[in-house]
């Protein structure tokens, strides 16, 4: 079992930064799969980045490529999201999510464990 909490969100100006972060608790953080999910008012929850337990390769959504990094902390049960050139776009509610399984999954079913959100909204 794996609790999560995101943290970091807030009103940011475009072309502003925001760094969220996703504490968790609980047994083997270090052999999850860390995901960060969004979803915008009307929209379905879209993938947006990840990282696996292993080696750290890294994943991202095409319309952050370049912008978003994420990043873990094994010691510290952290994930991170570094966001960077916020666009208007970005506008969401941003979930940390843990997969149990093999290899990096992109859509939400395949996770395990979420938090309960960080609201990230960007103004034009």
């Amino acid at each position: 079992q794996v609790q999560l909490v995101e943290s970091g969100g807030g009103l940011v100006q475009a072309g502003g930064s925001l760094r969220l972060s996703c504490a968790a608790s609980g047994r083997a953080f270090s052999s999850y799969t860390m995901g960060w999910f969004r979803q915008a008012p009307g929209k379905e929850r879209e993938f947006v980045a990840a990282i696996n337990w292993s080696v750290g390769d890294t994943y991202y959504a095409d319309s952050v490529k370049g912008r978003f990094t994420i990043s873990r902390d094994n010691a510290k049960n952290t994930a991170y999201l570094q966001m960077n050139s916020l666009k208007p776009e970005d506008t969401a509610v941003y979930y940390c999510a843990a997969d149990s399984g093999w290899g990096i999954s992109f859509t939400p079913a395949e996770y395990d464990y979420w938090g309960q959100g960080t609201q990230v909204t960007v103004s034009s």
